[in-house]
């Protein structure tokens, strides 16, 4: 198999904006663009083969056809014919709403699904953008909910400046939220689950106020303080940093500038997306070229490949 692009799954939101559609280079009359799925199983929001002899065949039945060979061995022992990794582009023109997941815990005696651990990798920003992770002030049960109450919540909440290259880990429990002016890439668990804490009282399409899930969320919020919630890359290899790795995955920076070989995976799938530049995936002398905003599955039997041309990828896989 070669490396399979999927037709990314725009959503139109209240706080979305127009950075997405030109980043991608893609004409459309949707407006208010603030996702674009780049790769999904999440039922109901899969991502389809964009082209090919698969080509509309959604992200599951692709891996009822392939299985392991497009999973790895490992990886598909463990979910099987669901996707562990969802891929999104993220352009918030306003702020989004203030959120915490729950963990596979939670979120399994709940809602019989996993949790949501997740990171981000920033793209662009506007000035003055914000990201909003972790706690600022010791709080507990007892005090979130007065602070909800009392919509003073965001103060309780870190605030970063955010630029260009910065990352941000979030584990399940981490309070957050995208600040207006923030177009970045999101590498997450498949995980659909969001509590969403305060909303600044906005209103959907309907003018009722959007829901809130205070009494979820406070049992889901890791309570501890931490020194820091901004990461920072470490280096593996000239030309590929490290972004963020946990057990549910590896992320990775690749500046590019002459051909890079790739075999990191031992065995599973690796995502690919072009964030600057032109790459140029080379498996078994098949190129597949990748623009900015351009997203790619390289399937597991494809272990070694080549990454060319000039300019930056992030890859996503799970060790």
């Amino acid at each position: 198999m070669k490396p399979i692009i999927f037709t990314p799954y725009l959503k139109s939101v209240i706080w979305g904006g127009d950075r997405i559609a030109a980043l991608k280079n893609i004409e459309t009359d949707q407006t208010e663009i603030g996702e674009s799925w780049e790769i999904s199983g999440v039922p109901g929001n899969e991502t389809c083969v964009a082209d090919g002899p698969d080509k509309g065949l959604p992200l599951s039945a692709l891996i009822d056809k392939y299985g392991a060979r497009l999973l790895g061995e490992k990886v598909f022992r463990q979910y099987g014919n669901v996707f562990p990794l969802l891929v999104k582009i993220i352009d918030a023109r306003r702020d989004l709403s203030v959120q915490v997941h729950p963990d596979d815990r939670l979120a399994g005696e709940r809602h019989g699904c996993n949790g949501k651990t997740e990171m981000w990798y920033i793209l662009d920003t506007t000035p003055d953008a914000r990201i909003y992770a972790g706690l600022s002030r010791q709080l507990d049960p007892v005090s979130y909910r007065a602070d909800v109450a009392a919509k003073t919540i965001m103060n309780d909440i870190t605030a970063h400046e955010s630029h260009p290259g910065d990352i941000f880990f979030l584990p399940a429990g981490r309070v957050h939220a995208i600040g207006a002016g923030n177009l970045l890439l999101e590498i997450q668990q498949t995980s659909d689950i969001t509590y969403r804490i305060y909303d600044y009282d906005r209103r959907d399409a309907d003018g009722n106020p959007r829901q809130l899930h205070t009494e979820l969320a406070a049992d889901a919020i890791d309570y501890t303080l931490y020194p820091d919630y901004k990461s920072k890359p470490s280096e593996l290899a000239p030309g590929m940093d490290r972004l963020a790795a946990c057990e549910y995955f590896d992320v990775r920076l690749l500046t590019v500038d002459a051909p890079h070989a790739v075999d990191y995976a031992d065995g599973c799938f690796v995502i690919v997306t072009c964030t600057e530049g032109c790459i140029e995936l080379d498996c078994d002398n098949s190129v597949t070229m990748l623009h900015p905003g351009e997203t790619a599955l390289v399937p597991a039997e494809r272990k070694d490949f080549t990454v060319a041309g000039t300019g930056k990828a992030v890859t996503a896989h799970i060790n």
